[in-house]
């Protein structure tokens, strides 16, 4: 999957995730940027849940930007699929 635009997905509530997507301005690979409430405790978990739907869409270039604010796993899964598809303007059905 190819990040063609600006997308995000997610909020600043509680127990939720906002997540912002872009290609990468200078590099290629992944850059990932996480700000978690919870990061100490699980902040390697939310980073290895992200990497494996980055996986699963077969993305290798992009830059996201995480603000956690105590999200559990199949939220973090539902955003990243979220911000990917409309990322990659592959959404369909939305105003995005």
């Amino acid at each position: 999957m190819k990040i063609i635009k600006k997308a995000q997905a997610g909020s600043f509530e509680s127990s939720d995730i906002l997540i912002l997507a872009e290609k990468p301005k200078d590099t290629k690979g992944r850059v990932i940027q996480l700000n978690s409430i919870v990061e100490k405790q699980y902040g390697d978990t939310i980073l290895k849940t992200v990497n494996a739907i980055l996986d699963k869409f077969e993305v290798a270039d992009i830059h996201l930007v995480i603000h956690d604010k105590g999200a559990l796993t199949p939220v973090i899964e539902a955003r990243m699929e979220t911000v990917l598809l409309r990322a990659s303007n592959n959404q369909k059905g939305t105003m995005y």
